[in-house]
This record gives structure tokens, C-alpha cells and sequence, in this order.
């Protein structure tokens, strides 16, 4: 039972809709279908009656199921409350169970007899069984009587604070049904609200959001404590939670947040000061930036956390991501939806109508964002009218001088639809077209003359109404046209097109001078016979005429207003009334007579083509009021943007009780040492060797701050670590400006600048001073000391990481004045990918970036290096393997460590690191069953025996990709599962960096022309054109060696294919106007080509 409990509490869904079907199953039908139609169910219910009021409980519980089952086929079974609910007190949990779910559903029509319950219920909340504690509250929350309001609160504040988080979550339920009942409870039940949010669980989140969504929506300040961690418990709430979330949490960002949307650029949040620059000057540039606009890290938090959730399967979830990232996501940024959204239209045609809908909303504001679907809206023959209809709208919204071409062709099939409203409304969109652009009015306009001489009267007639607004707009070139429609009157029986075409006559009647008189004399015979639509236009075109062309119509008119003076409609009398006492001069005629022709003949503005949805974008997307065009009951407006943020610290949350606990759960603590003595180290170091090292803390301080950036965005928990990130940043960049200045002095060689950047980064690592990066750390350095302990060579005596990590800076001189390759490699190894398996040092003699250009600079024209030499950089990014939902509790995370011979030559090695997220331990998890293509090769981990509850250890895999960036698809087993997983390298991974003169590279470049050259220009972020930072971006992108260059404007790179061992040499040659020539030669012309396009958007992206 407990078992059953356990699944049941983690789907958090409703007992009724599990426990009917398990009823159903059970139920066999005893009598035909059709007899079932004439007979009474009173023998079969006394028949249940007989077996619930048995003793034995076998009976009661086959009489409770087929009850259930009952209530699942939709049938009433109110008439045996009596006897269900004298078995409330069953001490058989199954019983008890099925009774709560009937209750449920019959409490509120039979009050009276679920009252006399009410003492069983109360006991029923202190079961030991959380089922029962649920659904007794479930039930007392259904009897709607206000005289057990007291007995429900108090049940309710109980329940909010009971050990099950299935119980909390009916708690957070039933607080909604108490409030509809007694709105008087608000206060206190707005004390359970602000508790229940304080709950860690996923189980209960989405219940009390929805419950603080309905009771006290206004009070914004219950959120503010909470915002980080909902946003961090998003993405394992259950989907319905999720929607109610995602919608609160938009209205939350837009009252907190300034608008992301009147900004041009984005800037950083801090400034750098050049050693040579005055105060003044750096307040004037501080003044500026703070001017600029600055996403809070919380909203980017929300962003960030939401965009996953695009993936999800609910087309509900995708679709309050969707709204969320509209309403609150720079316009830069919004336009990741559209993707997501367009894969919802292969749901079914209620899913499609709702987000066509939005998209339709979408669509007429930004249009870039859907332009690319484009032939995904085309319409299909077995959509329904009102898809096909949604269609058509966002095809005309899309529609510019681009592709209107294609979409007239759509069209023209369109109107030959069989469905007529559907061809109508084709027709409309045609002439929205011709409206918006220019260029094909004329096009359009031929195009729906031509539909006049179609046999279906409705086309015809739309085509009509049409082009009397197109006509409006330029109607001195189109007397044709008019004189082509009037013709038309005698087959056009339709009573709008007839009014139309009749309107248009009267308003140009000095154009057609000949054929409108001629037109009214037709009309005047059937003017009786007309619809009052166009009796009114005939009335209309006689008084025009009369104005006019009095001559010729003047009788003609007076007989038609003596017909309209005895017709049947009070609508038409009325008007022949006051045109006659207007246009015909008299004793009684008023003063507006002598006005009547500029009253009649005015210049009428042309009408306005636009999309009925153009109204709707004041509606937050994806609500009912947005769908109705309507304001729905119980409907929240967006507010708009602050001009100035609120305090963003009212969100600060006190972590350090859980930081001190989960530094005991997952090993020792990190010995720290004073920050001031570090500092201090640090400073003295750099005044000893200011000129040999300028350069080389240039480089560290760069790959710091890119680094923290990466770190802060996959490590931040709520967004609480921001302002210690801020701190840290601000000191390197300070430290940066200053080794800038010195650097100038310098002659060191690039290639020494390049080998010094890991030791910035393992020295950043040590002194984030962020709380989440320390409980990372600690975290990470309980894995770590085993892998340690297996290489000798990277502690002498196997100590934690700690403390080997301490001993690198009390003697940071030391290390840098013996750039040892080792050193390095294993300072990669320790900072960036802990290994389990032994790791065997490369003994390959291998030169230093430092002596190779030493050697160059002896001149001897016959040495020639060219060799590996170790990664420069090493990638922190890492991909997912197996996701924890996937794996059943077991996740899988990889990446690429840029480790030289460990496995193999040819051998790309990655590192993978496995997480148990279960409460058991997990055994025997190895691989299995390589499904690799021809010719690649995989060295798999040594099996790991047991993987403890929240346990994680990394372990290396070795793989030949040959030189290609197919997938290597495998199996990760446990003891008892297997999961299919697969890795796909980024062509940059397949790459060994290598060491070489500028005159070696321009030899072998020399020879690595033509065919095996692919090159493109391309326009360079400005602050992407600085030496140092070209550098560290190509090679975080790629495994590229950095070679010496002897001209500022041109930056090379050289590297080796892993498999092969074939050269590819890069080019980077600065021009001007912030352009760039990208310049790649290799034999292995597709890996260069495929380089070529991932290296750039690393240099035209800030």
C-alpha cells in the first residue's frame, strides 16, 4: 500500500480518474446495450446496496469498484450515498479509499447526510497514511456548508504543515474551495499561502501559486522572497503547475523589471578604467554606463530557467513560455519561439486554433519572427474552416514585396476551395494585400475582376465588396472597372454585392456619366422586389443623380422616392423622407438644402484593410480573454513596465544554513585562507615580475572573466551569487588594466601568453568568492580527491584538492617562473575534469610555446617545428548524455577535456560524469552495445561498481571520431536498465593544437592552397577586435594552437586533426571598417569547411 501511495503522491494527480479505470476493468455489462435502454437499474442497484451493507469485505470492495466504475461512465449512482457512506469508517484502506473518491463526487448535492460524517473525517486527517490524510481533507474541503468553515481552516492549517507533500498540495487545493465559500477567510488564509510558498517541494508549488492566484493575486509581495527558488523549481513541477507558474511569474517580471525593449545594445555591468585615465574621465564613462540599460541578473534568472520548458510536450506549457518570452524577452531574443510554436501546429485542431490565434497576434507586430515558417501555415485540405481561416490571417500578415508572389499563387488555389467561406475570406485577404503593398494592387485588382465572371455568386460577391474599398483608394484610374461591374448588376443577385456595386456607381456617378442613370432606371423597376440593403442605395443613387444630373433623373428620382415613401420598412421610409425634404427644394425646407450636394458627394476617407487581431495584442497571449477578444471574468492585466526598477534586494534570500548543510553532506570543507593575504601575495607577486609577466596576467584576467560569465550562468542558484560575481570581476578588471598598460613594455612572445592562461583560470576557481561556486567546489572537491589519490604526480602524499590548490598560491612565483608541460596538463586535469581511471602521463618529448619562439628567434633556416603540444584552453561547457527522467534517476553529463594521449593517438578523449539522483544506490553501471560507424573506435570506462544516493564521479572515455562529427551512439547500463545514448563532437574537439614559427606556418600554407583553401569575410564585433580576445575565443571554440604573429592586424592559428593527423592552419587578417578575412587551409577540406562556419559567429557575436 505504501508503495501505491508513493506513486501515487509523486504524479500528484487525482485518485478518481486511476481508481475508475481500475473499476471499470472490473465491471463486466450483465445486459445488452439496447435492452439497457427500456430497464430500470433500480435490481442492480439494490443489488449493491445488499453487498455494501455485507460484512465481508470482499464484497464491499467489489461493490465500491463497480460504484466507481459508475461514476467514470457518467451515470448517477447519487441514489446510493446512504449505504457508501456508512462504510466511511472502514478500517480496510481500499474501501476507505474508493469511499472518498464517491464523497467527493456526490458531498456537495447530498450536504445533509456528508455532515453526519464530519467526526470521521476529522479522524481521517490524522491516518498515518497520506492517501487518506488527503483525501479526507479533499472531501471536507467538497461539503460546501459554511456552518464547518472553522473545522475547515483549522483542517487546512494542519494539513499545510504535514510531513507528506501530496497532503500539502490538496492543503494548497482545498484553500481555493474555502475562500469561493467564506471570501471573509482572506487573512488567514493568505498566512497559509505565504507558508506554503516557503515549501521546497515541486509537488506543492504549482497547487499554491494557483491557490495565491485566486485568493490574493495583488500581494506581490508574498513573491518576493520566493521568485529565485520558483524559478529554479520550474522545470520539475508537474505541467500544470508549470502554466500556472510561468503566468504568474510574467505578471511578477513586469512590475519588478524595467523593459528590455527600448534599449539598442546590452551592456555589462561594469566599466573598464584605463591605467592612464584621469577620475574625472572615469565618472563621465561610469555616468554613461549607468545611463545604458542593464538586464537584472533575476530577470535574465527567469529567462534563462523558462527556455527548456519550449521542449516540453504540453502544448500548454510551450504556449506560457511562448507569452512569457513575448511579453517580458528582448525583441532580440523572442524570436526562439516561433520555432516551438510551429511545432504545435501538428497537434490536434484545438491545440492548432489557440496557438494560431497568438501567432496570428504575433505575427502583426513582428514579422521576422514567422517568416521563416512560412510554408507551414500554407492551409491543407482537411484543415477546418476555422484553421484554415487563422491560416489565411497570418499568410496575409507575412506577406511583404519578398514573397507576396508566392502567396497570390497560394491564393488563386485558395478561392477555388470548396468551402465558401473559406473562398470568401481568401478574397478578403487578397485585397488586405493589395492595401499593404503597392506594388501588386494592380496585380490583385486584375486578379478580382476576374473572379466576377466566377459561377459562385458568393466569390462574386465578396470579390465585389472588395473592390469597392480597393477602388477607393485611387479611383480615377478605374472608370473601366466601374462601367465592367454595373454591367454585372443584371446577374449579381447577392444583396451586398448589389448595394456595393450600386454604392460605387452613385459615389463616381460624374465618371460614368452615361451608364448611371441608366443603372437607376433598371433598379426603380425592382425596386420592390430589392432587399432593404439595397433599396437604401438605390434611394442613395437617385439623390445623387439628382444633384448631378438632374435632366435626366429628376422624375426618375421622385418616382423612386414615392416607392420608398409606402414601403414596408420604417428604415427605407424614414430615409426617403429626409433625402426628399434635402434634395428638393421647398417651402419647408431647412437650411441644409442649399448643402446637400457637398452633404451627399463629400470626399470619403478610403477604407482600412486591417487584421482583426490587430486589437487583440492589449490581452496577455494565451488567456481566454485574449481568444474572445473579450475581458473574461477573473482575468489579471499586465501592468507596465516601471520606469524605474524596485529595490531588487527585497529578493535577496539568507542561504547560509543550507550552504553550512550541504557542505557536510558532500565531504570536508574547503580550506580557505584570508582573502586579504591572498590579495596581498598576489599584489607583491605582480609588483617582482611586472615586466616578464605582464602579459601573461593579461591573458588569465581575460579567460577569468569569460569564465566566470560561463560559470555564473550554469551554477547560479536563484541569482543569489550576483553581487559576489560583481565584486570578483570588478578587482580582475582592474588587475587587467593595469597589466595592459605594463604589457606595452614587454617583448615576451605571444605564444607564452597563450601556455599562461590555464593557470589564470585555475587561480579564478579558487577565489570566486560566489556561495554557490563554494558549495560547488566543496562538492567537487570530495569527487576529486579519489582521482587524485590515483595520480602521484599531482600531490605528493594524495591530499584533498583543497589543499594542493592552497599550495599553488602561497608559491604562485614559483610555477610561473617553471612553466613545466606537466604542470599544466595535470592543473587542466585537477580544475576542470576529475578523472577515476589511473591516467598515464605523456612522456613525448614536447616543446614549449616559450622555446619554440626562442628557437625561432635564433634564425636557423633549417630547423623546422612542428609538433602537439598541450590545449591552451580548456572547454567548461558541458552536454547533456542522459537526462535524470530518461535515466530513471541516473543523469549523464560530457565534455571535452582536450586530453593528448591517454587512450591513444587518434583517440579523442571525453570526460563523462555521472550523477545518482535516487534515494538507492545504483550498481554495475558500464557500457554496452556501441552502435559506431564503419571505421570509429571506442575505449569504454571501467565498470562503477556502486554509485551511492546523490553520489557523482567522472570517468574518462576515449573515442575516434576518423575525423568526422558523426555520432557515436552507445548504451549506458545500470545492473537492471539500459539507456541509449550518444555524443556528437563539435568539428573544434577533433583537433590537437600544435606549436610552429610564423615561417613554418607561411611554408605550409604556401602549400595548402587552392582546393584546399575555404575562406569568407566577415563583419567583426568591436570588442571582438583586440588581440587577446580573438584568441581566447577561437581557441575556447576550437583545440587550436596560438602561433607567433609578426603583424598586429593578422593572428594565427595552427592544429592538427586527431585522427589523421592532417594540418589545419587558420588565418584571422583584421581590415578595415570592422571586417575580418577568416581564412582556413587543410587537406581535410570538409572538416575546414564545417570549421569555418563554427568560427564565424564566435568573431561577429559580442
Amino acid at each position: 500500500m505504501s508503495g501505491n501511495g508513493l506513486s501515487y503522491s509523486e504524479q500528484g494527480g487525482e485518485a478518481a480518474p486511476e481508481l475508475a479505470q481500475e473499476a471499470a476493468t472490473t465491471t463486466t455489462p450483465s445486459i445488452p446495450a439496447a435492452f439497457g435502454l427500456f430497464c430500470s437499474d433500480t435490481k442492480k442497484n439494490e443489488d449493491l446496496k445488499q453487498m455494501l451493507e455485507s460484512s465481508k469485505d470482499s464484497a464491499k470492495l467489489d461493490a465500491m469498484k463497480r460504484i466507481v466504475g459508475m461514476i467514470a461512465k457518467g451515470k448517477n449512482a447519487s441514489e446510493l450515498f446512504p449505504a457508501v457512506v456508512k462504510n466511511v469508517a472502514s478500517k480496510n484502506i481500499e474501501i476507505k479509499k474508493l469511499v472518498y473518491v464517491y464523497l467527493m463526487r456526490y458531498a456537495e448535492e447530498q450536504q445533509d447526510l456528508a455532515l453526519l460524517s464530519i467526526s470521521t473525517f476529522q479522524r481521517a486527517l490524522k491516518d498515518p497514511n497520506q492517501l487518506i490524510r488527503a483525501s479526507a481533507l479533499r472531501v471536507l474541503s467538497s461539503i460546501r456548508v459554511p456552518i464547518i468553515v472553522p473545522i475547515m481552516m483549522l483542517a487546512i492549517k494542519e494539513a499545510s504543515s504535514d510531513l507528506s507533500p501530496y497532503v500539502r498540495k490538496n492543503a494548497a487545493h482545498a484553500i481555493q474551495k474555502l475562500y469561493s465559500l467564506d471570501p471573509e477567510q482572506k487573512e488567514m488564509l493568505i498566512e497559509v499561502i505565504e507558508k506554503l510558498l516557503r515549501d521546497r517541494s515541486t509537488l506543492v508549488a504549482g497547487s499554491v501559486v494557483m491557490a495565491f492566484e485566486e485568493v490574493c493575486p495583488d500581494r506581490i509581495d508574498l513573491i518576493h522572497k520566493n521568485y529565485r527558488k520558483l524559478c529554479n523549481l520550474l522545470i520539475d513541477v508537474e505541467e500544470w503547475g508549470q502554466v500556472v507558474i510561468i503566468h504568474m511569474l510574467t505578471r511578477y517580471a513586469r512590475t519588478q523589471f524595467v523593459s528590455p525593449w527600448k534599449v539598442v545594445e546590452v551592456v555589462e555591468e561594469y566599466s573598464e578604467n584605463n591605467f592612464y585615465e584621469s577620475d574625472e574621465e572615469q565618472k563621465e564613462k561610469d555616468q554613461k554606463v549607468k545611463g545604458t540599460y542593464s538586464m537584472d541578473p533575476d530577470h535574465r534568472l527567469l529567462l534563462r530557467n523558462t527556455k527548456p520548458l519550449l521542449q516540453s510536450r504540453n502544448a500548454a506549457v510551450v504556449m506560457a513560455v511562448s507569452q512569457l518570452y513575448w511579453h517580458l524577452a528582448p525583441k532580440s531574443e523572442a524570436s526562439i519561439v516561433s520555432k516551438s510554436l510551429v511545432r504545435l501546429l501538428r497537434s490536434n485542431r484545438e491545440v492548432q486554433y489557440i496557438v494560431l490565434q497568438n501567432i496570428a497576434t504575433m505575427s502583426i507586430q513582428r514579422k521576422d519572427m514567422f517568416e521563416p515558417y512560412l510554408k507551414s501555415f500554407y492551409v491543407r485540405s482537411t484543415d477546418p474552416t476555422m484553421i484554415k481561416t487563422l491560416k489565411l490571417e497570418i499568410l496575409t500578415n507575412l506577406a511583404n514585396e519578398a514573397n507576396i508572389s508566392t502567396l497570390l499563387r497560394e491564393f488563386q488555389t485558395y478561392v477555388k476551395s470548396q468551402d465558401k467561406q473559406f473562398a470568401a475570406a481568401t478574397i478578403q485577404a487578397i485585397g488586405r494585400c493589395a492595401t499593404n503593398i503597392t506594388e501588386v494592387t494592380d496585380t490583385c485588382l486584375n486578379g478580382l475582376v476576374c473572379l466576377l465572371s466566377n459561377r459562385d455568386e458568393i466569390v462574386v460577391a465578396e470579390s465585389v465588396v472588395v473592390i469597392k474599398k480597393l477602388l477607393q483608394t485611387q479611383p480615377a484610374h478605374h472608370g473601366e472597372i466601374i462601367k465592367h461591374m454595373a454591367k454585372l448588376l443584371d446577374n449579381i443577385t447577392v444583396p451586398v454585392a448589389r448595394a456595393s456595386i450600386l454604392w460605387l456607381i452613385g459615389e463616381y456617378c460624374e465618371r460614368v456619366p452615361k451608364i448611371a442613370p441608366d443603372v437607376l432606371r433598371k433598379t426603380a423597376k425592382s425596386f420592390t422586389d430589392e432587399d432593404d440593403l439595397v433599396k437604401l442605395q438605390i434611394l442613395n443613387l437617385g439623390a445623387k443623380l439628382y444633384l448631378t444630373n438632374s435632366k435626366q433623373t429628376k422624375l426618375l428620382t421622385q418616382y423612386v422616392l414615392n416607392l420608398g415613401k409606402y414601403d414596408q420598412s420604417y428604415d427605407i421610409r424614414d430615409r426617403t423622407r429626409f433625402i426628399r425634404q434635402l434634395i428638393v427644394p421647398n417651402e419647408k425646407s431647412g437650411a441644409l438644402s442649399k448643402y446637400a450636394k457637398k452633404i451627399f458627394l463629400a470626399q470619403k476617407p478610403a477604407p482600412l484593410l486591417e487584421s482583426p487581431f490587430k486589437g487583440r495584442d492589449h490581452f496577455q497571449l494565451g488567456t481566454l480573454s485574449h481568444t474572445l477578444n473579450s475581458q473574461a471574468t477573473g482575468y489579471l492585466e499586465l501592468s507596465d513596465w516601471p520606469e524605474v526598477a524596485p529595490d531588487p534586494s527585497v529578493r535577496n534570500v539568507e542561504i547560509v544554513e543550507s550552504a553550512k548543510e550541504w557542505t557536510g553532506i558532500l565531504g570536508k570543507p574547503k580550506k580557505e585562507k584570508p582573502t586579504e593575504k591572498f590579495y596581498s601575495e598576489s599584489e607583491e607577486e605582480e609588483d617582482e615580475s611586472a615586466g616578464t609577466n605582464s602579459s601573461e596576467s593579461e591573458s588569465g584576467s581575460e579567460s577569468e572573466k569569460e569564465d566566470d560569465k560561463e560559470e555564473s550562468s550554469s551554477n547560479e542558484s536563484g541569482g543569489s551569487s550576483s553581487p559576489s560575481e560583481e565584486s570578483s570581476d570588478s578587482e580582475s578588471v582592474s588587475k587587467e588594466s593595469m597589466a595592459k598598460k605594463a604589457s606595452r613594455a614587454a617583448n615576451e612572445s605571444d605564444s607564452e601568453d597563450a601556455e599562461k592562461k590555464a593557470k589564470g583560470i585555475s587561480k579564478k576557481l579558487s577565489t570566486s568568492s560566489s556561495s554557490v561556486t563554494e558549495s560547488a567546489s566543496s562538492e567537487e572537491s570530495s569527487s576529486d580527491s579519489k582521482s587524485e589519490s590515483d595520480s602521484k604526480s599531482v600531490s605528493e602524499s594524495g591530499k584533498s584538492r583543497s589543499t594542493t590548490a592552497s599550495k599553488k598560491e602561497e608559491k604562485p612565483v614559483q610555477d610561473r617562473k617553471t612553466p613545466n608541460k606537466q604542470d599544466v596538463f595535470l592543473l587542466d586535469l585537477d580544475d576542470f575534469c576529475p578523472v577515476t581511471t589511473p591516467v598515464a602521463v605523456p612522456t613525448a618529448a614536447v616543446l614549449s610555446p616559450s622555446l619554440t619562439a626562442d628557437l625561432e628567434g635564433l634564425h636557423l633556416p633549417s630547423l623546422s617545428v612542428i609538433d602537439v603540444t598541450t590545449q591552451v584552453s580548456v572547454p567548461t561547457k558541458t552536454h547533456e548524455l542522459l537526462h535524470r527522467m530518461s535515466g530513471k534517476g541516473l543523469a549523464a553529463h560530457y565534455h571535452f577535456s582536450r586530453q593528448t594521449g591517454i587512450f591513444g593517438d587518434r583517440m579523442v578523449s571525453v570526460q563523462v560524469t555521472v550523477t545518482n539522483t535516487t534515494d538507492h544506490k545504483i550498481e554495475n553501471i558500464h557500457i554496452k552495445e556501441k552502435k559506431l560507424p564503419p571505421g570509429m573506435m571506442m575505449h569504454e570506462f571501467s565498470p562503477i561498481e556502486c554509485l551511492e544516493p546523490a553520489g557523482s564521479i567522472t570517468v574518462s572515455v576515449g573515442i575516434d571520431f576518423c575525423d568526422s562529427t558523426q555520432i557515436a551512439s552507445f548504451q549506458l547500463c545500470t545492473k537492471d536498465d539500459c539507456f541509449d545514448v550518444s555524443i556528437q563532437p563539435p568539428v573544434g574537439e577533433l583537433l590537437l593544437p600544435v606549436t610552429m614559427s610564423e615561417k613554418d606556418f607561411k611554408k605550409e600554407q604556401g602549400m595548402l592552397t587552392g582546393m584546399n583553401e575555404t575562406s569568407a569575410t566577415i563583419a567583426i564585433a568591436p570588442q571582438n577586435s583586440t588581440r587577446l580576445v580573438i584568441i581566447e575565443k577561437l581557441v575556447k571554440a576550437a583545440n587550436l594552437g596560438v602561433v607567433p604573429s609578426g603583424q598586429d592586424n593578422i593572428h594565427r592559428f595552427a592544429a592538427k586533426t586527431v585522427h589523421s593527423k592532417s594540418l589545419m592552419l587558420v588565418t584571422v587578417e583584421l581590415k578595415e571598417s570592422s571586417t575580418a578575412q577568416l581564412v582556413i587551409n587543410t587537406e581535410k577540406t570538409v572538416i575546414g569547411s564545417v570549421l569555418l562556419r563554427e568560427l564565424k559567429p564566435v568573431l561577429s557575436q559580442g
